[in-house]
């Protein structure tokens, strides 16, 4: 497959707000969203992490946090099993943001990509926030790999939420030449907001490549450990002339609340052709997959 010269995304910032009866009433808004995407020509639908935390709002009476985490990786094989045959059903891919998966006996926080073709491609974070280690709220376990993807003359690779602000995980992936990185996200204050955003822009630069960023919106009735989440929609490129000089594609700002779905973004024709060609030769000044082995750090 020859790779593209652009493609369109659709972003869609969940908002947790929405209450919900069930995992069915769950998965029919992830078909309206993608059938919507795939109208407005979006080769990719794109989630954020702990879109599943949605799922709290038909939890049993009296769950505790600190089985929060066990009980939806409880639904997490079904609700898969409800989203699989969507890719397939319109015609795009379904990045379905992140939800807890057992392995191993423990949870992991798992983001999974459905393509048309029928491939489920898991991406477990690989660096957890405190509270994700607090056996107290929301205990899970890390991953320890990055699935890079080839899908239609793409390369993609996901990275969940503080995964994107690990600059050494920029140095691993730089070498695989990717054309779109995937970032699903979580943030409960607007700091969270602006570190995970920023570092996806960092990204772009890094890599010379396309950041598609998207979190969730409001907070789930009856949640017990997240009162709040601020996010947005970004896709970055790299900083560049012919990109447009500021390293944004198209965004929506930043919002704690909604009064629908949550906010959508419908990202179309971002040059990933145009990053391609930056990255062989004639961007300003990307050394390209530079990884320092060569220098030393001397204390004075």
């Amino acid at each position: 497959m020859p790779a593209p010269d652009t493609v369109s995304l659709a972003l869609w910032a969940v908002n947790l707000g929405r209450p919900l009866n069930g995992l069915d009433a769950w998965a029919a808004g992830v078909d309206a969203k993608m059938a919507a995407a795939a109208a407005a020509g979006a080769k990719l639908l794109v989630m954020p992490e702990y879109a599943a935390e949605q799922w709290l709002a038909f939890k049993p009476e009296g769950l505790t946090t600190d089985r929060e985490i066990p009980w939806l990786a409880g639904q997490a094989p079904e609700a898969l099993e409800l989203l699989k045959p969507l890719p397939a059903k319109h015609g795009i891919g379904l990045l379905a943001g992140t939800m807890p998966w057992t392995v191993d006996g423990g949870q992991r926080n798992r983001s999974w990509l459905l393509l048309p073709d029928g491939r489920a491609i898991p991406q477990d974070k690989l660096c957890l926030t405190p509270d994700e280690q607090d056996p107290k709220t929301w205990l899970l376990t890390p991953g320890d790999r990055v699935q890079i993807v080839e899908w239609d003359g793409l390369t993609i690779a996901t990275l969940v939420c503080l995964d994107v602000e690990m600059p050494a995980l920029s140095t691993l992936l730089a070498p695989h030449r990717p054309d779109l990185l995937l970032v699903p996200s979580m943030t409960l204050r607007r700091s969270g907001y602006a570190r995970v955003f920023s570092c996806a822009k960092a990204r772009a630069v890094e890599l010379m490549c396309a950041v598609a960023v998207t979190g969730v919106v409001g907070a789930t009735p009856g949640t017990t450990w997240n009162p709040t989440n601020v996010s947005g929609n970004a896709v970055f490129l790299p900083c560049e002339k012919s990109l447009g000089y500021t390293g944004v594609h198209s965004e929506t700002p930043a919002v704690d609340e909604h009064w629908g779905d949550g906010p959508f973004l419908l990202a179309t024709d971002i040059p990933v052709g145009a990053v391609r060609t930056l990255r062989d030769k004639g961007s300003e000044v990307w050394p390209g997959a530079w990884s320092a082995n060569h220098v030393r750090v001397v204390d004075r």
